[in-house]
């Protein structure tokens, strides 16, 4: 069986991480995506630092398996070419600004005039309407915008804080794939080609809300979140390493108790209940900190073991790598790069029963596939020849690689 998208062209018009990781999401599950760059530069992550023989890690992770084509679009050649891959393929992914791909020819009804069925995808950082629709975005502005920086903070009141990746961007590409994904069946089921819009603030304040919002839930019912914040992260100190140690259930927390040779805290009022023991929240992550701090982290994670109460190791990125949890489930793929060199990614997480394995492209030079692609959708040799001489284009093997 192949791969569950394969047959599916993407036209991705898409740079940094939010566009390229919802399309490599499509790529890795068998779609041909086709990634249009500008001639002599490319998507921006091309220069990012942390670098083997010219190829950045942050572009290598979000853009494996797809073609790339390099073309000015805003040469009427190089716009009439992108069209014409456009009219050949099932999807068109682009991530600027609300109204700049309208600008410059490429907005939702100038492609579908070319392609009527296609899934027009348009992902923003603060969505098409209200008074920052048209400002630049990164992901630290929409943390803030979306009160994600002040959950990090603890509470209302607290200091806001930002989460140490860039939740905003993955997410939203995520997001993405999966409606392309649906949309694509919609419309082999005899629906229309949609346009898909998604932002990042969307995308963010969705997923805020369903964990995160509680508070906020009941319409003329709001609490200030400060009452029922806890500071305290659920990282434990030990005398050698950090653990993780999590309890929801009476059963969990009489377990905890028990592994820690604390039975008189099931006495204490203040957690006799989950809503107890969520209310006071401080007091009891204090005493769970002030115990584990007397013993290794070894010690105590084979003693929570024992009892059953959820834990684990905080690894570091180096520890992951090697950890058996993450050996034993294949988490890490290696490859070869034919420029890069030996790799080593995240395998995509969804796995499909039946499909054969398919190798894995490294993510491409800029302007590798120009001429591949140009010819697939009808250029012969000569006009491609003078595509690239005018400028219109670019190919690897005229000098256009990065």
């Amino acid at each position: 069986m192949k791969q569950p998208l394969n047959g599916y062209r993407v036209c991705d018009l898409t740079a940094m991480i939010s566009g390229p990781l919802a399309t490599m999401q499509l790529a890795d599950q068998g779609a041909d995506v086709i990634k249009i760059e500008r001639p002599g530069a490319g998507d921006y992550t091309r220069l990012a630092s942390n670098r083997r023989a010219g190829m950045s890690a942050s572009f290598l992770n979000n853009n494996r398996n797809k073609r790339s084509v390099a073309l000015d679009i805003k040469n009427p050649d190089g716009l009439a070419a992108l069209k014409r891959i456009a009219a050949t393929s099932d999807v068109f992914v682009q991530n600027f600004r609300p109204g700049v791909a309208e600008r410059i020819g490429i907005g939702e009804q100038a492609i579908r005039d070319v392609a009527p069925d296609i899934i027009y995808v348009s992902i923003s950082g603060f969505g098409e309407n209200g008074p920052y629709a048209t400002k630049p975005v990164y992901d630290p502005l929409v943390q803030a915008l979306s009160g994600l920086a002040s959950i990090q903070g603890g509470a209302d009141t607290a200091r806001p804080r930002l989460v140490r990746t860039i939740v905003p961007d993955k997410l939203t590409g995520y997001v993405a794939a999966q409606a392309i994904t649906a949309a694509l069946l919609a419309r082999a089921n005899g629906g229309a080609g949609q346009h898909i819009r998604v932002s990042m603030l969307d995308a963010v304040i969705d997923f805020l809300w369903h964990s995160d919002m509680n508070s906020q839930t009941f319409v003329g019912d709001a609490m200030a979140q400060s009452e029922a914040a806890s500071f305290i992260d659920l990282i434990y100190e030990t005398t050698t390493d950090y653990i993780s140690v999590a309890v929801q259930t009476d059963d969990q927390w009489h377990a905890l108790t028990e592994a820690l040779e604390t039975p008189h805290w099931r006495d204490d009022p203040r957690f006799a209940t989950p809503a107890d023991r969520q209310d006071h929240i401080d007091a009891r992550l204090e005493l769970t900190q002030s115990r584990l701090r007397e013993a290794s982290a070894e010690y105590w994670l084979e003693r929570l073991e024992e009892y059953g109460v959820p834990c684990a190791p905080v690894l570091t990125r180096s520890d992951l790598i090697d950890h058996p949890q993450i050996r034993a489930n294949d988490i890490l793929l290696e490859t070869e790069h034919d420029i890069a060199g030996r790799l080593r990614q995240a395998r995509p997480a969804a796995r499909f029963s039946g499909v054969e394995e398919t190798p894995v492209r490294g993510a491409p030079p800029l302007a590798a596939d120009t001429r591949t692609v140009l010819a697939d959708v009808g250029y012969d040799d000569a006009t491609i020849d003078a595509l690239i001489e005018t400028g219109a284009a670019a190919s690897a093997d005229a000098g256009g690689e990065q």
